[in-house]
């Protein structure tokens, strides 16, 4: 098939088919055909389309290798995410030819907003700061099965100090019951979180043995210089971004974390509700949670002096500003206004990301 004009082609991609709707705007000529080949194999079609073709197809499990290999021999293709695709409301007919036509016409109306491609590099690290993010989110569910088995067998841990320490496993571990199924029942809870602990532990050892590596380095020194944001944070925040100059001023950034607050305006009424939670939840739960260390008085501790311990000066004023400008923040909004902390970390989560940015993007 040979196209002379420019063709806007919109690509439904699977692992073994792609559905391609070809859509030529000069003509109103639209084509669709269903290639048997490989995700990646697709460029050699797009290649015989001729020169001018522009397509983009829907981020999934594929991943971004057909973008990079398009990119690699010129041809001009976007990711676009699934959520930020227009959809009627009345629409529930799903098919992969429908949905390759539907991307062809958006891309033609210019209604499409594309996604970030990772190089390849920053993709492996992603996917190993979201292993750990995993990992942590099935502790925290192993621990909560063990937690409620235990109440409801009327174990209270004794001793000092919080959950989750050495000492609380200790007591765990010394632990015995009469019945042969609580037994059974609690050495596979405690089984579990154990595993999940050393599968944790291995993660983010092997994270911090390629971080001095991976091209997000720089701007992970840069973010640890900011009070409640570790080494882990920085790289989760880092990793979901990706590249922070790709946005041109902080407000885009907050947009893309979603913690900007969701509006309906019409006519002279604007209505503001909750958060937008656009984006990768994972950046914006680091965000809030880094966000709830500025309720304290701003103060440099061992850690975090450490913590920047030949940084650029620059990064640690702008990390200092912070300090003052949310701590006074925090003081406003939640003793003056009365307003919720969760409300009040939000707000303030919102900042941070623009003192982040302003910090990622020195020269």
């Amino acid at each position: 098939m040979s196209v002379k004009a420019m063709s806007l082609v919109g690509l439904d991609v699977h692992s073994r088919q792609t559905h391609a709707a070809v859509f030529v705007p000069d003509t109103g000529e639209l084509t669709v055909s269903k290639l048997r080949m490989e995700p990646v194999e697709v460029v050699g079609f797009l290649e015989g389309l001729g020169s001018g073709v522009r397509a983009v197809y829907e981020a999934g499990p594929t991943g971004f290798g057909l973008a990079r290999t398009a990119r690699e021999r010129g041809v001009d293709v976007h990711v676009v995410a699934p959520g930020s695709i227009p959809k009627g409301s009345g629409d529930r007919v799903k098919t992969d030819r429908r949905d390759a036509i539907r991307l062809a016409r958006l891309l033609a109306a210019g209604e499409l907003s594309f996604a970030f491609v990772p190089s390849v590099e920053d993709e492996h690290f992603r996917d190993l700061v979201r292993a750990i993010e995993d990992v942590r989110g099935d502790l925290m569910r192993a621990r909560h099965r063990l937690g409620k088995f235990l109440l409801r067998r009327g174990e209270r841990y004794p001793g000092p100090g919080a959950n989750w320490t050495a000492k609380h496993l200790g007591w765990l571990r010394g632990l015995r019951f009469d019945d042969a199924c609580s037994q059974a029942t609690f050495v596979d809870y405690l089984t579990s979180v154990q595993l999940l602990m050393g599968r944790r532990s291995s993660l983010i050892s092997a994270l911090e043995q390629q971080i001095p590596d991976c091209t997000h380095a720089p701007v992970i020194a840069r973010l640890r210089c900011f009070r409640g944001i570790d080494t882990l944070t920085a790289a989760g925040l880092c990793a979901e971004v990706g590249d922070f100059a790709r946005f041109a001023k902080p407000t885009l950034l907050s947009g893309f974390l979603g913690v900007v607050p969701s509006e309906r305006t019409s006519d002279t009424k604007r209505r503001q509700g909750s958060i937008t939670k656009a984006g990768p939840g994972h950046a914006r739960r680091l965000l809030v949670e880094a966000a709830h260390h500025y309720r304290h008085r701003p103060f440099i501790g061992q850690t975090l002096a450490r913590r920047q311990a030949e940084a650029d000066p620059r990064v640690i004023e702008i990390a200092w500003r912070a300090q003052r400008r949310l701590y006074a923040r925090w003081g406003h909004l939640h003793h003056e206004r009365r307003k919720p902390a969760g409300v009040v970390a939000i707000a303030c989560a919102r900042e941070l990301a623009a003192f982040l940015w302003e910090a990622a993007n020195l020269d």
